[in-house]
């Protein structure tokens, strides 16, 4: 019971600390760091969740989870449940939720993961019909459309996108910080630290606490890609550009790429504050201290899944 007394523990610490954590702005400050917390808080609380109903239903085995698992299915070819004594209902309850659970996260992973392969590879077959190159943005494809749109698509073949009303909307400074910002998109593949919140998203749509950190995560990527871009350019011409692409109402980004106005209302104009007037770094030492917390959170429930109960 330590064991899966410790899961369940650990699952409630994620969740009421991914709450509590979507209402923190010192995120802002650092948000590559911010989502490495989140990432190692998703990871960690999908795993202790069910592991402590694993743990707990398994706990006759007197072995970790995955020993445990391993003996009931060898336990199930021979025709029973396990040592004499352990087919309890609440034992046989709980290994069914915990075994729906941890199949419904990695059904949902690999399902959003597959359908964005897809339409990415769709797009880009599109982009190859209707898209073009331009010798003023080099290594740019340009799209022929009124309205403002500018994109990434990632991948092996990773593409950048940028519509012919963009080319007329933003002056050469603001079109250059945009392709910086998207440029970090693709090298930083941001792309994948999205998606397990997308697929967790999928699985739990009815979850406010889900929807709240799926839409701070993308906000924090985009501040990611933001910060990346204001190396290569001006941090005011970013904001000027994302404030043009706000008021000439920028079209919807394609399934499965990333836009430079993903984005909207409160979370565009938190984006264009903090690149106007950008608040003081995170001390490197509390940065650092957040990272090896994040290696540490998402190392302690695999190591719970191994220890014996």
């Amino acid at each position: 019971m330590i064991t899966a007394a410790a899961l369940a523990t650990l699952a409630l610490v994620c969740a009421v600390g991914a709450w509590r954590f979507t209402r923190a702005r010192w995120t802002y400050r650092a948000p590559h760091v911010a989502i490495v917390l989140w990432q190692a808080l998703g990871v960690t609380w999908g795993l202790a969740g069910t592991g402590a109903l694993l743990s707990y239903a398994l706990e006759p085995y007197g072995q970790g989870v995955l020993q445990g698992l391993g003996a009931f299915v060898v336990s199930a070819m021979n025709g029973g449940y396990g040592p004499a004594g352990s087919f309890t209902l609440p034992r046989i309850l709980a290994l069914i939720a915990g075994l729906t659970a941890l199949t419904i996260l990695v059904v949902v992973l690999l399902t959003a993961g597959a359908q964005t392969l897809r339409a990415r590879r769709r797009h880009r077959t599109l982009l190859a019909l209707v898209a073009r190159e331009d010798p003023e943005v080099p290594g740019v494809r340009v799209v022929d459309h009124p309205g403002p749109a500018a994109y990434c698509v990632p991948g092996l073949r990773s593409e950048v996108v940028v519509s012919e009303g963009t080319l007329k909307l933003l002056s050469p400074a603001e079109l250059t910080a945009v392709l910086a910002h998207e440029a970090a998109h693709v090298r930083e593949r941001h792309d994948l630290v999205l998606l397990p919140f997308a697929a967790l998203h999928r699985a739990l749509p009815w979850s406010r606490v889900v929807g709240r950190v799926q839409s701070e995560v993308g906000l924090l990527v985009e501040m990611a890609a933001d910060d990346v871009a204001r190396r290569y350019c001006s941090p005011r011409r970013l904001a000027t550009a994302l404030l043009r692409f706000g008021t000439a109402g920028a079209a919807p980004t394609p399934q499965g790429a990333l836009g430079v106005s993903e984005t909207a209302g409160s979370a565009v104009m938190a984006r264009v504050e903090r690149l106007v007037s950008p608040g003081p770094d995170l001390p490197r030492q509390v940065r650092y201290a957040i990272v090896a917390f994040s290696v540490t959170l998402t190392a302690s429930a695999p190591l719970l899944w191994l220890i014996p109960h």
